[in-house]
């Protein structure tokens, strides 16, 4: 059994083509700027059993076409790591595209192991430094950096994400400091800046959690370009999502 918060069955911004993205429920950091709160709590959401969401994969096949696929995001996938890799595992079998959206920040034997079912991870690198990884999020980057080292040894495709957030990870430094630990990555097919945005701000009004970052703007198109430029003097895609 998987516990899940929602599915949507017409995804077109978690992985190529057209996917079926499962969004989990749980998470195991506290991202300030993070828009689904309401995917925080282990405790909630549905619990579906892994041939039911398979079954929808299975007769969405013929338009997820040469591209797309399944993807599982959340909330934090690789906490449910064991059942993810089940799922990829079956859904690898029946010719279906598989994509990771994680954090990056769970090690362990079965994490390695769904790595291996997963034929696109999408890796969110909030922050290159690690104390302010750390302000950011909660928790260090050292998990981070490390796995996506263990996915350019696997040789397999990887996306970054990176939500630009002013006054966080915007600087200059930051940025180059970011692009010239990946720029020697041969594995990574994609960058994309998220620019930071308050869309999910209301949802905290309504689980009655205080949001802080509210007196952070959202970036302004100087700050976007400035960091789309620096990115692609390191990687030869980098999208503004």
């Amino acid at each position: 059994m998987l516990k899940v918060h929602s599915i949507e069955t017409f995804g077109t911004h978690e992985g190529p083509g057209i996917r079926l993205v499962i969004f989990l429920q749980g998470c195991n950091i506290r991202c300030l700027y993070c828009h689904n709160p309401d995917l925080l709590d282990r405790n909630n959401g549905k619990e579906m059993k892994i041939k039911e969401i398979l079954k929808i994969a299975v007769e969405q096949k013929d338009y997820f076409g040469e591209e797309g696929g399944i993807t599982v995001s959340g909330g934090e996938p690789t906490l449910q790591a064991l059942r993810v890799y089940k799922l990829f595992k079956r859904a690898r079998k029946n010719g279906i595209h598989t994509s990771l959206d994680s954090n990056g920040t769970i090690i362990s034997n079965r994490v390695k192991k769904l790595y291996q079912e997963t034929d696109l991870l999408i890796l969110d690198v909030k922050h290159i430094d690690e104390k302010w990884h750390k302000k950011l999020t909660g928790a260090s980057n050292k998990n981070v950096l490390e796995m996506a080292k263990y996915r350019e040894d696997m040789g397999k495709p990887m996306w970054l994400r990176y939500v630009l957030v002013p006054g966080w990870n915007d600087s200059e430094e930051f940025l180059e400091k970011w692009g010239q630990h990946f720029k020697d990555y041969k594995n990574i097919e994609r960058v994309e800046i998220l620019p930071y945005h308050t869309l999910g701000v209301h949802k905290y009004k309504e689980l009655k959690m205080k949001y802080k970052l509210a007196k952070v703007p959202t970036p302004s198109v100087e700050i976007i370009s400035k960091a789309e430029n620096i990115f692609k003097k390191y990687f030869k895609n980098v999208l503004i999502k």
